[in-house]
C-alpha cells in the first residue's frame, strides 16, 4: 500500500520561506515521478511541481517558476518542495501525488491530476500579508 505524507507547513508571513517533505512508504520509491499540488479554498486543485524518479527532471507551472523548487532524496524516500518569497495568493493546502504506474517522462504530462493515483492528505500553508 503506497503512503504519502506531507509536513512543513504553517503560518507565515509574505517574504519568508518554507520547506514542504512528502515522505513516501509501499514500494520503489526511484521509480516514480512525485508531483506537488496545491489546492486554495473554494478553487480547484492546481500543479505546481514535479520531479522524475531520479530527480533528474523537474517541471514547474508559470506560476511559481523561479520561487519554488522541488527536489527529491530517494535514499530517504522523501521528495521536498523549497517555497521561497512566500506571497498570500500562496495561501492554501499543499498535497504531494505519485502515479501507480511508471511512466516516460515528460514534464507537462503531469499537470493532470488524473496522471497521479496516491496522495498525501496534504499541509496547509498560510501566507499573512
Amino acid at each position: 500500500q503506497v503512503q504519502l505524507v506531507e509536513s512543513g507547513g504553517g503560518l507565515v508571513q509574505a517574504g519568508d520561506s518554507l520547506r514542504l517533505s512528502c515522505a513516501a512508504s509501499g514500494r520503489t520509491f526511484s521509480n516514480y515521478a512525485v508531483g506537488w499540488f496545491r489546492q486554495a479554498a473554494g478553487t480547484e486543485r492546481e500543479f505546481v511541481a514535479v520531479v522524475s524518479g531520479s530527480g533528474r527532471n523537474t517541471y514547474y507551472s508559470d506560476s511559481v517558476k523561479g520561487r519554488f523548487t522541488v527536489s527529491r532524496d530517494n535514499a530517504k524516500n522523501t521528495v521536498y518542495l523549497q517555497i521561497d518569497s512566500l506571497k498570500p495568493e500562496d495561501t492554501a493546502n499543499y498535497y504531494c501525488g505519485t502515479s501507480a504506474q511508471t511512466l516516460a517522462w515528460y514534464g507537462p504530462y503531469y499537470t493532470q491530476r488524473d496522471v497521479y493515483r496516491y496522495w498525501g492528505q496534504g499541509t496547509q500553508v498560510t501566507v499573512s500579508s
